[in-house]
């Protein structure tokens, strides 16, 4: 029996799991999907972008803070359907480790920055409480 095939838009993301002391930074949502909730860095991939340099342009563009593309490490790739409620997303998570914590600017679609103990966290959206633990087992 054939296997009926159905063709979905899949979009490209990548997030951004910044350590720092048992901290982790996190951004305060400013748009929905999840808005006033709290997430990892992250956004698209935009068109000719590699996931590793979106990573480090979303960093720098939602909390001000810049981490050389060299220093990040990646995480995985996380595609479980229905993790976005907008439709189907493939993001690419990414990891550093500062020596401290850097004061972080909420900028862009940050509407909070900050840092957060990794053993008080707030719920966070989407799957990224799946992301942080496969970071940092």
């Amino acid at each position: 029996m054939p296997v009926e095939s159905h063709d979905e838009t899949i979009r490209y993301t990548a997030d951004v799991v910044l350590l720092a002391t048992g901290h982790v930074l996190l951004i305060q949502r400013r748009w929905d999907p999840h808005a006033g909730t709290w997430a990892l860095p992250g956004g698209h991939v935009d068109a000719g972008e590699t996931s590793l340099r979106a990573a480090v342009r979303e960093l720098q563009e939602e909390c001000g803070i810049t981490v050389p593309a060299d220093e990040l490490r990646q995480v995985g790739a996380f595609d479980a359907p229905g993790r976005d409620p907008r439709g189907r997303y493939v993001t690419v998570a990414y990891t550093a480790t500062l020596p401290k914590p850097v004061a972080p600017t909420p900028l862009d679609d940050a509407a909070d920055a900050r840092w957060w103990p990794l053993t008080d966290l707030p719920p966070l959206a989407f799957d990224h409480a799946d992301i942080l633990t496969a970071t940092t087992r």
